[in-house]
């Protein structure tokens, strides 16, 4: 009776390991990959005018810097200005008592009370602009000829872009510039002149951009110069993401839908990248074609697709 049952048993066993490895081998080939389904979002092709460009640096500068100088020999009386004031032209900045107004005293005056000599010498701006060098103080001594001040000229303001000289060829293309400072300001501005020599190491031509602004902008700023290369009108883009890659970036492709559940891989030649779009040179992409947006990576021909979201 034993002996049954102990048959019965390992028979029971049996069935069972079978029953298991069979529904483990159905789970298995029901996540293949030719049957696995991918949730996918979708966007469609948008056409519009596109730039390429090139961004480059141009640091602001004063062109024009005034030396204020003494006009005599003497003692600085008084100095009325500080470093960083704005002063306009014919402001008097300082004014020396000459050493022999110092040596004589009031003795002139009293000899000839008409003549009203004071050996007091003034000095006045000769432009618009700010201080921005301070050498003498009132009270020092000077000799005629000392540089007293600096005064950098407002009008003077710019931006001084060096080119490389391979990219002059696109400056017709670029009448007006646009300019973007490290505060988020944006301004436009102007080729005003260019330096007739070029960096021997950089190869790079150095011109001055003048800009539209009432803005007090510090010297030595670094600004972003956007310039134009080249101009596309209607172009068929695509986000960034709906277009996939090898590695070496020598083939591109995106995920076109075929119907609502599944995709085919199309070969693609791009164009110019700007901002968050590529340009799709072909083949030709209409407004109701299907691309993959996200959940395309890895996919591959013919793929089984669940759209989830549309772009």
């Amino acid at each position: 009776m034993n002996k049954f049952l102990n048959i019965f048993l390992l028979i029971f066993l049996a069935y069972i390991i079978q029953s298991c490895k069979s529904n483990t081998d159905n789970a298995n080939e029901d996540i293949s990959p030719e049957n696995a389904i991918t949730p996918v979002t979708i966007t469609y092709p948008g056409h519009s005018n596109i730039n390429e460009i090139v961004e480059l640096n141009a640091t602001s500068a004063f062109t024009l810097k005034t030396f204020v100088k003494a006009n005599a020999i003497g003692y600085l009386e008084t100095s009325n200005i500080q470093l960083g004031q704005y002063v306009t032209k014919g402001k008097i900045l300082f004014t020396i008592k000459t050493k022999e107004a110092v040596a004589l005293g009031n003795t002139i005056n009293n000899l000839d009370s008409s003549l009203h000599f004071d050996g007091t010498s003034t000095i006045r701006s000769p432009i618009n602009g700010y201080i921005t060098q301070l050498t003498y103080i009132a009270g020092d001594y000077v000799q005629d000829g000392d540089q007293l001040a600096e005064i950098t000229d407002k009008s003077s303001f710019a931006f001084l872009l060096d080119l490389p000289y391979e990219l002059k060829s696109f400056l017709p293309k670029n009448k007006m510039l646009l300019l973007h400072l490290s505060d988020s300001t944006l301004l436009n501005g102007y080729i005003q002149s260019e330096l007739p020599t070029l960096d021997s190491i950089a190869q790079t031509q150095r011109y001055i951009l003048k800009v539209n602004t009432d803005k007090l902008i510090p010297e030595n700023l670094v600004a972003k110069v956007e310039l134009i290369k080249q101009q596309i009108e209607n172009a068929t883009l695509l986000p960034k993401a709906a277009v996939l890659s090898n590695e070496e970036q020598t083939e591109f492709w995106i995920m076109k839908l075929l119907n609502d559940s599944v995709a085919v891989k199309t070969d693609v030649n791009k164009g110019i990248e700007t901002g968050n779009s590529v340009q799709i040179i072909n083949p030709a992409l209409g407004d109701s074609d299907r691309i993959i947006l996200t959940g395309n990576y890895g996919l591959s021909d013919t793929a089984k697709i669940n759209i989830t979201k549309h772009e």
